[in-house]
């Protein structure tokens, strides 16, 4: 429960710092980047693998990019559930939300990796 809540605190930390770097993306404070990352956590186990299963074409067309368009919406999802985390204008900042979901991508998966997984004895 305690590392769960470690990478939970971490990834909100992780989207407040990738928020940072870009104008049209804002977060009132910690505490919302906490809860934003929750919901990403949650939009991306039951909404993202039903969005991937819909796209698999598109996917096969451009040759995996497309999985970039499923994060930026999986995250604009998440701005439209969270009060105090916005996006700015959409669709007119698609570029610039692709940029920041596969930087939070990343970034999870950075933690995930120094963390580790529990290890079973």
């Amino acid at each position: 429960m305690f590392r769960w809540l470690v990478m939970l605190f971490l990834n909100g930390a992780a989207l407040f710092y990738i928020s940072s770097w870009f104008d049209s993306i804002t977060i009132a404070n910690l505490s919302v980047a906490v809860w934003a990352a929750l919901v990403l956590g949650i939009v991306n186990t039951l909404v993202r693998p039903v969005l991937m299963l819909l796209t698999f074409p598109l996917h096969i067309l451009t040759l995996g990019l497309f999985w970039f368009v499923i994060n930026a919406a999986t995250f604009a999802l998440t701005a439209f559930f969270i009060d105090g985390f916005e996006l700015g204008p959409w669709p007119g900042n698609l570029g610039t939300v692709i940029v920041a979901a596969a930087l939070m991508s990343f970034f999870g998966w950075l933690i995930d990796l120094i963390l580790g997984k529990k290890k079973r004895s």
